[in-house]
């Protein structure tokens, strides 16, 4: 099956300051999804979720907490790998960057870095937003009404610190002519297009040196050969996607470069020019891509805990299950833009396609394949239905090629309305009435198995553990891969309807 293709894809690593929300899951599931459609067409996936668990806010959280540091994040990761088991999750490496194998990475970084002669030391005077563990310029804050400081825009509740350090500092004034001629020649670097503009823009306004080191905090990487400094948080979780892959072993080329990094559009800076004039510096091939996704909204607000707008995680699993959360959040929130969250809105997804649509059509073929035909799946000369399956492919392939997955769900969606109103012309129930329509009835049932099928295929990214029970009750050892699906045969499969898939809550 497989092409011999590798595909690695990461996430951003989360920041160990609090318990897992809705905006941690978004990108995960999306990645996922991402992921598991790259296996389906037989490809060797290496997919890298973490923890970033050093910087000031961290160190803040457990001081508050009353415990260390790392007693902090040890708990924060297990939160975080929990909710994650959850909801399906298919990473291959979990990476901490507290984990040893990570500082030899973030150190050779360093070296490599100021072989270029990049760094230097320098004095940092500004502002620091604690939430974003991010130097801001004064172009970067905003005003709010009755608050003498400015506020970061990301955290408005949060007060910035003015700081005044000795830093050890990055060149990334100097790559600037190079970052841009990196997005002419390659415009899929930075996807969607509403985010390599933005990045573009500010390039072209201009690039400033980076403070890349912290003085004296005790939480963090040492910098080395300088242990008054500590390295930078975003310097130290940026080289993640290197440090969890072997770096600086050469074994790290067996992955690398990425195929894409996923991550929030506020972060989109330090992924799209940060890192790759690092990169650059350090002499490393860049990524071949940066997916930056949307937020999910709350009353139209950013969902974050520290800003008062989320809706508990769990408490949404549970509602419906994690699969359906799954499907509603990629359904609802478009992969290339913003999407509004609502219990409303997802209890309406739930009964009207899951259990309505699809959960209804892999329902009533099974049960008239056990009725009329004692659970075997019979042949059938392949229908108009089988053409749609094909088409639908071809639709849902294109989709997800392009990383929308929302498309790719509503091309699966369409597939499944197409086969219940195949249902209701054909009308099996007549058929079974009249011995004259046997090899019509064969026909009507052969083919809602394969669309059945199909389907278990299109949606598995989405819902791997309700697909993984549809190949079961369709007699199948495995959801079929890609290549597999327009050419399915069902005969002579077993079938058994088990459970409602989508009970509705009464």
């Amino acid at each position: 099956m497989s092409d011999g293709k590798r595909f690695y894809i990461t996430t951003a690593i989360d920041y160990a300051n609090g318990a897992p929300h809705m905006g941690h899951a978004i990108e995960k599931i999306g990645a996922d999804a991402m992921a598991r459609y790259h296996r389906l067409r037989g490809e060797d996936v290496h997919f890298l979720m973490g923890m970033d668990e050093h910087g000031l806010k961290v160190l803040q959280s457990a001081h508050a907490a009353g415990v260390s540091p790392q007693a902090w994040v040890d708990d924060i990761a297990q939160q975080f790998t929990h909710v994650w088991d959850r909801l399906g999750i298919s990473h291959d490496d979990f990476v901490r960057t507290t984990q040893a194998r990570h500082r030899p990475a973030v150190e050779a970084m360093i070296r490599r870095i100021a072989d270029a002669e990049d760094l230097y030391v320098g004095r940092y005077e500004g502002w620091y937003c604690v939430g974003c563990e991010a130097f801001k310029r004064d172009d970067e804050l905003v005003r709010v009404d009755g608050v003498d400081a400015p506020r970061c825009p990301v955290h408005p509740k949060r007060e910035v610190s003015w700081t005044e350090e000795e830093n050890w500092f990055f060149r990334l004034s100097a790559y600037q002519d190079r970052l841009l001629e990196l997005l002419n020649e390659r415009p899929g670097f930075i996807q969607p297009e509403a985010r390599l503009n933005e990045i573009r823009n500010v390039i072209e306004g201009g690039l400033e040196d980076i403070s890349v080191s912290r003085s004296r905090l005790p939480w963090g990487i040492p910098w080395p050969g300088d242990e008054q400094h500590t390295v930078y948080v975003w310097l130290d979780a940026l080289t993640n996607y290197l440090s969890a892959i072997g770096f600086p072993d050469e074994r790290y080329r067996d992955h690398w470069p990425a195929d894409v990094h996923v991550v929030g559009k506020d972060i989109t800076r330090f992924h799209c020019i940060y890192w790759p004039a690092f990169l650059m510096s350090a002499d490393i091939e860049l990524p071949q891509s940066v997916w930056a996704h949307g937020f999910v909204t709350i009353g139209g607000g950013k969902m974050s805990k520290s800003e008062g707008v989320h809706v508990e995680l769990n408490e949404a699993i549970d509602r419906h299950g994690p699969d359906a959360l799954r499907y509603f959040l990629l359904r609802e929130i478009p992969w290339n833009s913003d999407g509004e969250f609502s219990y409303d809105r997802f209890d309406e997804r739930y009964a009207s396609e899951l259990a309505d649509n699809f959960g209804n059509l892999a329902s009533r073929s099974i049960s008239m394949i056990e009725r009329y035909r004692a659970g075997l799946v019979p042949a059938g000369e392949p229908t108009r239905l089988d053409e749609e399956i094909v088409g639908a492919l071809l639709r849902y392939r294109a989709a997800m090629d392009g990383q929308m997955l929302h498309q790719g769900l509503a091309v699966a969606l369409m597939l499944s309305s197409s086969a219940n109103q195949y249902v209701d012309a054909r009308a099996p129930w007549t058929q079974a009435k009249d011995p004259a329509l046997a090899a019509e009835l064969d026909t009507t049932l052969a083919a809602l198995a394969r669309c059945v099928a199909a389907l278990g295929t299109l949606l598995q990214p989405f819902m791997p553990g309700k697909m993984a029970e549809v190949a079961d009750r369709l007699g199948l050892e495995r959801i079929a891969p890609l290549d597999e699906v327009a050419t399915l045969d069902m005969t002579g499969r077993r079938v058994h309807r088990g459970e409602i898939l989508f009970p509705k809550v009464r």
